[in-house]
């Protein structure tokens, strides 16, 4: 599968009714939303045990760099259709239902039907700065699979881009970030 992939926050509900939000990429192919989280997540767990997920396009990457180092607690607003709940920073959701699971032992596919659609807010374009935070944020949930020197190399590049077009949301994200790769060091020197 080679499509475009696009980095968005997957919220999604436990069976005990707390919400779970997950930066995840995915596809769009037609009127479907392919989904393809790790194996195991609670994002999965979550989808499969509902058959429910809501996908937030947003541009504040606090929320993407949060969710990779921790901070999961965002404020959320009721779905409209679905049992669920979408981040209340997002600029546009779409509520989804599971039509299809394909198992596989690292990355099922989730085929989802889009069953309602909202826009909240006008995208204004990003800066570098918030695409910096992004890659930065997947580099750090790969902390345990990328070598070392990888993640520094990546995380001096980004910088440049953090240090010329930051604003005081993606400097929060970048600070986050920076705490994670320097406590995953210490604990692999330890």
């Amino acid at each position: 599968m080679n499509d475009q992939i696009f980095e968005v926050v997957v919220s999604t509900l436990s069976p005990d009714g707390r919400s779970h939000h997950a930066p995840l990429g995915v596809r769009y192919q037609g009127a479907e939303v392919v989904l393809m989280p790790f194996k195991p997540s609670s994002t999965l767990m979550n989808i499969l045990g509902s058959g429910c997920a809501v996908l937030n396009v947003l541009v504040d990457t606090r929320v993407i760099a949060g969710c990779v180092t921790g901070r999961r607690d965002w404020p959320t607003l009721p779905a409209r259709v679905i049992p669920g709940v979408r981040l209340e920073c997002a600029l546009r959701h779409l509520e989804l239902r599971l039509i299809r699971a394909q198992d596989d032992p690292q990355r099922p596919v989730l085929r989802m039907a889009r069953v309602h659609e909202e826009t909240h807010g006008e995208f204004i374009g990003l800066n570098r700065a918030q695409a910096a935070v992004v890659e930065g944020a997947v580099l750090v949930s790969r902390l345990h699979l990328l070598p070392r020197e990888k993640v520094e190399s990546e995380m001096r590049y980004l910088q440049i881009a953090i240090d010329k077009t930051a604003g005081p949301e993606e400097h929060e994200a970048w600070s986050w970030l920076q705490h994670a790769v320097a406590t995953h060091r210490t604990k692999e020197a330890a």
